[in-house]
């Protein structure tokens, strides 16, 4: 048997969480013969919410679980974490701008990135859920002293899969016939979804939807703003579609990525690829390799469009970093 892997769940009572754990928990984003030992944190208040949430864990019997720790101590919670999962945070509602969501959520991931450095295993990878991902996933970096900053991750594989949902449907195509997709830039409504070097069914987007008007337009606002629709929609933030984003980043953070594709993820700039600055968490294209290192996919023409999308979503990201640099 494999050595348990130490998976952290901030949030763990939460909706997006009960939707991550189970599965989790049946080895869907680790491998189906990686145990898994489960640490997971909630906020006072939600410790009883938190023991139902262990009661079904433990009612499922899942093979791989080797051991279930819940806590509302950060440092018991992050105790040898190879893998924490930052989903706990105040849920944008409807009429929230981003600028709230930093001020209430940003001092929580200062707190975090410090426990995660003085507790996690040194080569502890961090994926941020919890919103504004990209800059809360910056301030738990930036507290997280002397912790490698390339190991910390944010999600918009949501996107990438709202942005081949929407390609896929106006293709007429199954939705796994849609490669190659690109999210550029901040988990946000600037975020940009590079059709241009996107593929259906190996062709060039652009060939199999002749519709520019509605690719530059229509398509791009539909992804950007589903966030919104959702909440509109339901009167809650997407937390299912949210959760299943999660695991399979993870997944595809740890699995060697098909010849040829590649992913979207946040990571941290190194200001030398695609002109995006340095020093934020920015959505990029990015395959996991062979020996379980990732790498920003390299030699993409970025036209003239494409360029204006992504500064912008860039300026944003570089904005709210000069909002939480106290924070840093």
């Amino acid at each position: 048997m494999k050595t348990p892997v130490t998976v952290t769940v901030t949030g763990a009572a939460g909706n997006i969480s009960y939707s991550l754990l189970f599965r989790i928990a049946a080895g869907e984003m680790l491998g189906a013969d990686q145990p898994v030992i489960l640490k997971l944190l909630e906020i006072t208040p939600c410790l009883d919410k938190l023991k139902g949430v262990v009661m079904e864990l433990q009612d499922c019997a899942f093979p791989l679980v080797q051991e279930i720790v819940a806590t509302d101590d950060p440092a018991v919670a992050f105790k040898d974490a190879n893998w924490c999962m930052l989903v706990g945070s105040v849920p944008r509602k409807q009429g929230m701008e981003r600028k709230d969501l930093l001020g209430i959520n940003g001092k929580v991931f200062v707190g975090q990135g410090k426990a995660i450095a003085e507790n996690a295993a040194p080569d502890c990878r961090v994926f941020v859920v919890g919103n504004p991902c990209n800059t809360n996933c910056l301030i738990a970096a930036l507290n997280a002293t002397g912790m490698d900053k390339k190991n910390f991750f944010a999600m918009t594989m949501l996107d990438e899969y709202r942005a081949k949902s929407q390609l896929a449907e106006k293709a007429g195509v199954p939705v796994s016939a849609v490669t190659n997709m690109t999210i550029w830039g901040n988990h946000s409504s600037t975020q940009y979804p590079d059709f241009i070097h996107a593929k259906i069914n190996g062709k060039p987007v652009t060939e199999v939807i002749t519709d520019t008007e509605w690719l530059q337009g229509e398509f791009i606002k539909t992804v950007q703003q589903r966030g919104a629709a959702i909440i509109a929609a339901r009167g809650a933030s997407s937390a299912a579609s949210a959760a299943n984003a999660a695991l399979m980043t993870v997944k595809n953070l740890v699995t060697p990525t098909a010849e040829g594709d590649w992913y979207s993820v946040c990571s941290y700039t190194d200001g030398t690829k695609y002109g995006l600055p340095e020093g934020i968490i920015c959505s990029q294209p990015t395959r996991t390799n062979a020996d379980g290192t990732y790498s920003i996919v390299e030699g993409l023409e970025i036209d003239a469009f494409s360029r204006e999308k992504i500064d912008a979503s860039c300026a944003e990201l570089l904005a709210e970093k000069a909002d939480v640099a106290h924070l840093a």
